[in-house]
């Protein structure tokens, strides 16, 4: 690729990289509407057959969406602190949004006993990670914190892989989201380096086989995404509001429920 084409690359990084900072927003589905997710799969999964090339769209993405996200996440962490319970609701919104895509890519042509299992499948996966130590029962950091994040790492690079799965999401039910947007605004290393690594290691462990999953078995595939998805919503629910506040939630509820679902629909 000549520079040109190295330019938009790490400019559809960028895209990929800001957008998946907000709960819902798929890093996998934003690579399908700009068209370079079967590219950067491709890439990975094939990276020692043609490294120079693959190295290099790899890298331009990275810088792409790296650059997006450091340029993004103070301005939503300060969101956030501001505005905890209408930035929860538009999240709520926003993975709800994700749900008529995810379950349009199952392609349920009739209904079996295989739907439910799957969806439950998925809910309990959610339930699981549910019930890991989060950052707040961390005493300190040291080795514990480092080890969670490590294997967070690995869980979001499933979701930044397979299509209708937010990232973002993911840490919210692990409890990591604002720390992670706080650590890439301050460019906390040592908080960092391990998300990162578990990151990398997942994505390359995980990326020839989750593609022949989609490839092969969709119908589960996208119903244990789907039970994910919908499992995931009460846990980031950030509590009843009130007055006032109770109309400017339910404004962003469908906003957020609006946003994700036209981007979905691209």
């Amino acid at each position: 690729m000549d520079l040109k084409q190295h330019v938009i690359v790490a400019a559809k990084g960028a895209i990929v990289g800001g957008t998946m900072l907000v709960p819902g927003v798929s890093g996998g589905t934003m690579c399908i509407i700009l068209g370079i997710y079967d590219r950067l799969i491709h890439a990975v999964s094939t990276f020692f057959h043609d490294m120079r090339a693959n190295f290099l769209l790899l890298f331009w993405f990275c810088l792409g969406s790296g650059t997006g996200i450091f340029l993004l996440s103070n301005p939503l962490f300060q969101l956030i602190e501001s505005f905890p319970k209408p930035a929860g609701f538009f999240f709520m919104g926003a993975v709800a949004g994700s749900v008529p895509m995810t379950f349009q890519k199952a392609q349920v042509k009739k209904f079996t006993w295989h739907i439910p299992v799957c969806v439950v499948a998925g809910a309990v996966v959610v339930w699981a990670l549910a019930e890991l130590p989060t950052m707040d029962q961390m005493n300190g950091g040291g080795l514990g914190q480092a080890v969670m994040l490590v294997v967070a790492g690995v869980v979001a690079a499933v979701a930044l892989i397979l299509p209708g799965i937010s990232v973002s999401y993911l840490l919210l039910v692990l409890g990591l989201y604002a720390p992670t947007i706080k650590a890439i605004g301050n460019l906390d290393i040592l908080f960092l380096l391990p998300l990162g690594l578990g990151l990398v290691l997942g994505i390359v462990a995980t990326t020839k086989l989750l593609e022949h999953l989609m490839q092969k078995y969709p119908l589960a595939t996208y119903l244990i995404i789907l039970g994910f998805v919908v499992a995931s919503i009460p846990t980031i629910f950030p509590g009843v509001p009130q007055g006032v506040e109770l109309i400017v939630c339910a404004a962003t509820l469908l906003a957020g429920f609006a946003a994700v679902y036209k981007v979905s629909q691209l």
